[in-house]
């Protein structure tokens, strides 16, 4: 049996952990989740009814882990502790991991659906504005190779899918640095057979609908 099940639907933030779990080496079985319909299974599992969702099968118990991120560094404590943070990254590593999970995903989601906070009412908002939020992004990566300076961990996993992603789809804005940190991304293995897993997977849920 593998050591992990993955709950995931190729067109969604399931992508994110594909790649995780890739970039660990991980021994993983995949369940399709549909986005109607889910099987009581499942929401047993987690009653969110989210993908990505995590088991873990380790000495005779199932562990469930759910969001995209603590997916990531779970996989690099298990699975992965070359991914893990050195002393010394540990800093880096946890604050731009948070900051993707949180006021990054918090500002883009926030666009998209069209909300804007009055300027005088921003300093509310986790993220401030939607601006503040992409350019502290874009400070931190416009003078180092990786989240934690010229070595690739498991934070950027999940800090380079939301580049990775928020630029291919229109929801970051395309700036040197962030060209720059995706196209070394798209340069590893993990994440070159993990995109080309779920593409596949992508290409014939479309077909099929059609």
């Amino acid at each position: 049996m593998p050591e992990f099940t993955f709950y995931t639907n190729p067109l969604s933030r399931g992508q994110i952990a594909r790649w995780a779990l890739h970039e660990a080496n991980a021994d993983y079985d995949t369940v399709f989740v549909e986005w109607q319909d889910k099987t009581e299974e499942f929401l047993k599992i987690n009653p969110m009814g989210k993908v990505p969702t995590l088991m873990h099968h380790h000495g005779g118990h199932d562990h469930v882990i759910t969001e995209a991120a603590a997916i990531c560094h779970y996989l690099a404590e298990t699975a992965a502790p070359d991914l893990l943070p050195t002393v010394e990254e540990k800093a880096d590593y946890f604050r731009w991991l948070f900051f993707a999970a949180g006021p990054l995903e918090q500002a883009i989601t926030n666009r998209s659906f069209g909300l804007e906070a009055a300027a005088d009412r921003s300093i509310m908002l986790g993220y401030g504005t939607f601006d503040l939020a992409i350019n502290t992004l874009e400070g931190m990566l416009a003078n180092r190779e990786y989240v934690c300076g010229n070595r690739f961990t498991m934070a950027d996993v999940y800090v380079g899918a939301h580049v990775d992603w928020g630029m291919a789809f229109g929801s970051m804005p395309s700036r040197p640095a962030f060209e720059a940190y995706a196209k070394r991304l798209r340069t590893r293995d993990a994440y070159k057979a993990s995109k080309a897993i779920d593409n596949a997977l992508g290409e014939e849920m479309q077909a099929k609908a059609q």
